[in-house]
């Protein structure tokens, strides 16, 4: 069975603007084939070729899928023919979504920057009364959300520093608030790092505090603040966060709730290969416990504004390898995300032949990476976003928070569930 054509895929999704609901279901099923597991893998324009003999023999393993192993992880980290890596990881990524690219729109609110953690490799946080420092009233709050929001948003993304002046109840009333003035956006709040404070905070477990931010309408959870989960990478770069084992504890507790969430990594700081190889092995045991995590981020360290300024910024070779490496080990992870905010667009664009499947959203003021020296644009719109992915010959595809096609027609929009 021969590949649709990148035109004829595009066709089938732009197709026209269907007006009456029969039209646009039948509009949905058509995305939702492309998103599933539905495209035949492509006859690639050349076959794999590599001098170096262990991605020979990893080659025999993603063909066969099978499942990579440690030994195998660490040399694709090793490597340096990128073309054949690249091989690798677009074929399982081909394999997963076929020629789709996923995006969505979005908007973060970063409701305060106290934070009590003070980690070493964070430019946002400040000490209480430190200047620079702000914690959002409720109202202010649900004005940042209004100010960012149109029809098109189906998504907040809401997170922050370890304020121990806000109450719990903050937490349970700025949800409530914004579920009650946009009914429609799913709300995607706090780290497992802040899950984990607030159960200190409140002397509460960890499964309560989740119970409650669920009925007032936590929807799902991003994956920040995991960074690294090898010990003698975090005591130096942030001791006073909840180690690896705590992280993966919360997530496991809010996926034993039913409540999805993303995982990340943050990579280009002090840590080897070694301490990369073991962050996702952890990420792919807990997946295989859970199958909870949505979505895998890898997060490359800004070191501008940071105590660790003295240290190098990534290059777009470790970028492109660590996107490669997380979707050939994560064999169990849907999504692969290439953040363009912390790539920038264009690394972001090559990264979707790398073995990433999404490019993340429009996002609309971002805070914690530009604060660490970000240059990359407060937000793109949701016609920046198809560009991107059109010009790196994917077919771009609208999706909610839990990857369910989203299609528009005149001021309507309909998730496809």
């Amino acid at each position: 069975m021969q590949a649709p054509t990148l035109d004829a895929q595009k066709r089938r999704v732009e197709g026209g603007a269907p007006e009456d609901p029969s039209a646009m279901r039948g509009r949905c099923d058509i995305i939702r084939d492309m998103a599933e597991v539905q495209f035949p893998i492509t006859v690639p324009r050349h076959c794999f070729q590599s001098e170096d003999a262990r991605l020979k023999r990893i080659y025999e393993k993603v063909i066969a899928q099978e499942r990579l192993d440690q030994s195998d992880a660490l040399a694709l980290y090793r490597t340096s023919d990128m073309l054949a890596l690249g091989w690798l990881a677009n074929h399982v990524r081909e394999r997963m979504h076929g020629n789709v690219a996923y995006f969505n729109v979005n908007r973060h609110i970063n409701y305060t920057n106290v934070c009590v953690a003070g980690c070493r490799l964070c430019a946002f946080g400040r000490k209480k009364g430190a200047p620079g420092s702000y914690t959002m009233s409720l109202e202010e709050a649900f004005k940042s959300a209004a100010s960012g929001y149109t029809e098109a948003v189906t998504e907040f993304h809401i997170v922050g520093g370890l304020n121990p002046d806000l109450p719990l109840q903050y937490y349970l009333d700025l949800l409530s608030g914004l579920k009650e003035r946009f009914p429609h956006v799913h709300l995607k709040a706090f780290t497992m790092v802040e899950i984990a404070f607030f159960a200190k905070l409140n002397k509460m477990s960890v499964r309560d505090v989740l119970l409650k931010l669920k009925a007032a309408g936590l929807d799902s959870m991003p994956g920040g603040g995991a960074e690294i989960f090898a010990k003698h990478v975090r005591a130096k770069i942030c001791d006073n966060k909840i180690d690896g084992d705590e992280w993966l504890g919360v997530a496991r507790e809010a996926h034993s709730l039913g409540i999805h969430s993303n995982a990340t990594m943050l990579y280009g700081h002090i840590e080897g290969d070694e301490d990369r190889v073991d962050h996702l092995l952890k990420l792919r045991a807990l997946q295989d416990e859970t199958k909870g995590f949505q979505t895998f981020i890898g997060l490359s360290f800004h070191p501008e504004h940071t105590v660790l300024r003295h240290l190098p910024w990534t290059t777009g070779v470790l970028d492109l390898k660590q996107i490669a490496v997380a979707r050939l080990v994560l064999d169990n992870f849907p999504h692969v995300k290439a953040y363009w905010q912390m790539l920038t667009p264009k690394i972001a664009q090559i990264a979707l032949r790398f073995g990433a499947d999404d490019i993340d959203g429009t996002v609309v003021e971002e805070k914690i990476y530009h604060d660490a020296g970000a240059t990359t644009p407060q937000g793109l719109t949701r016609q920046d976003l198809i560009r991107l992915i059109e010009a790196a010959g994917r077919i771009p595809v609208e999706r909610d928070t839990l990857y369910r096609p989203v299609t528009r027609s005149g001021s309507s929009v309909t998730v496809c569930v």
